[in-house]
């Protein structure tokens, strides 16, 4: 059961805890302080001072991200909303316009699913983030539809929807 309204307090601890939990499960290295400090994501620390459903969306972008782009500022995506070093995140950036678009539609998805998974408030951020904007339009249900199957292609979710780790790639050996 997910709700519409975001959690508070003690729950809303509780669901930051179980999103730090899933980043080091990943192996991603947090840090403390907010993202507004500098970045959420500095190449090699991502800040854990921010709300599970923002902590879950950078994950999504780490889950998304190549080794190239996750040496980058900010995924090499340019600044997000709570990014403090606005600059440095822009001449960070490595993909066009499209390409942002593209993966922040992933990365926002995916976050959520993680929030279901986790039994969190995801419906809270299916309804922020504008999914069911347009929700009696064809193309909204299309546009849904792609992106998720883009993250299945991706291996980061299953048939069922349900978001999963993808296998760390094998470091080949020197002979």
């Amino acid at each position: 059961m997910t709700s519409p309204a975001r959690a508070e307090g003690a729950r809303a601890e509780a669901h930051r805890r179980a999103a730090v939990g899933l980043a080091r499960q990943l192996g991603i290295r947090l840090g403390a302080g907010s993202p507004r400090r500098g970045f959420g994501w500095d190449g090699r620390i991502m800040r854990a001072g921010t709300e599970a459903y923002m902590l879950l969306h950078e994950v999504a972008h780490w889950l998304l991200s190549d080794g190239r782009r996750r040496r980058a500022f900010e995924f090499g995506l340019g600044p997000g909303p709570e990014t403090g070093r606005r600059g440095g995140a822009r001449r960070a950036r490595q993909l066009t316009e499209r390409a942002c678009e593209r993966e922040e539609a992933m990365a926002s998805l995916l976050g959520i699913l993680w929030e279901a998974e986790l039994r969190q408030p995801a419906l809270a951020s299916f309804l922020d983030q504008n999914w069911l904007e347009g929700a009696d339009r064809p193309g909204a249900a299309r546009y849904f539809e792609t992106v998720l199957a883009r993250l299945a292609a991706a291996g980061l979710v299953d048939a069922a929807g349900h978001p999963m780790i993808r296998p760390r790639p094998q470091r080949r050996s020197a002979p």
